[in-house]
């Protein structure tokens, strides 16, 4: 009984700490996810609402108040549709959360050829699209494309993307050092402050970043611009050494994941 005595009175100790501590975790964790999957805006928007209902209540304003009232469930219904697309992101992104896993993800060593096919290709003027898989798997993507399991190269890659080959047109799915699939298609951002200028190629490793986790390598055909999409931005024209240190952050679950230096989407 002294035991449980004891415990009751450390816990009673600690409990303030812990209680502020778990909800600071949640709402670290809940921005991190609004910010990632671009819904910032609807988070903005509920902030507005609170506000005008405060200021209404502590004004008195009755009319407005009993107007709010009334449409208080058809804004959440009406929201609910309007933000379908942004809540379907958030709770996929807290599915591919990672919170409680613990030690460090395998390093992969085949950046090189990774990087040096994209440089070939940027110097010939080809267009390229390659998707690294990271926590969750892209089964389904990689099932729109060809299967090839080839071992990663720069020299297949080239090979790929550097002919009019059938599989040139679509993203290639690179996971443990294996191409797993290419001609696979990816889906389109929907993101409406995209450039102009951007083609199907940039849209798609957008719209991928922002569904998954995948980091996406896109040269462009135009330009020759090397560039990287994740976490639903797009980091364009970055140099070797930006790419290089991105990736090996990015696909390391022990480094903390860099800021990219390069030109957002929204440039």
């Amino acid at each position: 009984m002294e035991f449980i005595k004891k415990a009751a009175s450390l816990y009673a100790a600690i409990q303030p700490f812990l209680d502020v501590s778990i909800l600071a975790f949640l709402l670290y964790v809940s921005y991190g996810i609004l910010v990632k999957t671009q819904a910032i805006q609807l988070l903005k928007g509920a902030v507005s609402l609170l506000l005008v209902y405060a200021l209404a209540f502590l004004l008195r304003l009755n009319t407005l108040l009993w107007i709010l009232n009334i449409l208080a469930p058809g804004l959440l219904i009406g929201v609910a549709i309007v933000f379908q697309p942004e809540l379907r992101k958030i709770f996929l992104k807290i599915g591919q959360s990672d919170w409680f896993r613990m030690g460090k993800r395998s390093k992969h060593s085949h950046l090189d050829s990774l990087l040096t096919a994209a440089e070939i290709l940027s110097n010939r003027r080809r267009g390229m699209l390659a998707a690294l898989v990271r926590r969750n798997g892209l089964k389904d993507i990689a099932e729109s494309g060809t299967r090839l399991n080839a071992d990663l190269s720069s020299s297949i890659l080239v090979t790929i993307f550097g002919h009019d080959t059938p599989l040139h047109d679509g993203a290639v799915i690179i996971q443990g050092g294996k191409v797993v699939a290419a001609g696979c298609f990816l889906p389109l951002s929907e993101q409406q402050d995209i450039r102009k200028t951007f083609g199907t190629r940039h849209r798609a490793a957008l719209g991928l970043s922002e569904e998954t986790d995948a980091v996406v390598l896109i040269v462009s055909e135009e330009t020759g611009a090397i560039s990287l999409a994740y976490d639903s931005k797009l980091y364009y024209d970055l140099s070797s050494a930006e790419i290089t240190r991105l990736l090996e952050g990015l696909l390391d679950l022990g480094a903390e994941t860099p800021v990219a230096e390069g030109i957002e989407n929204d440039d």
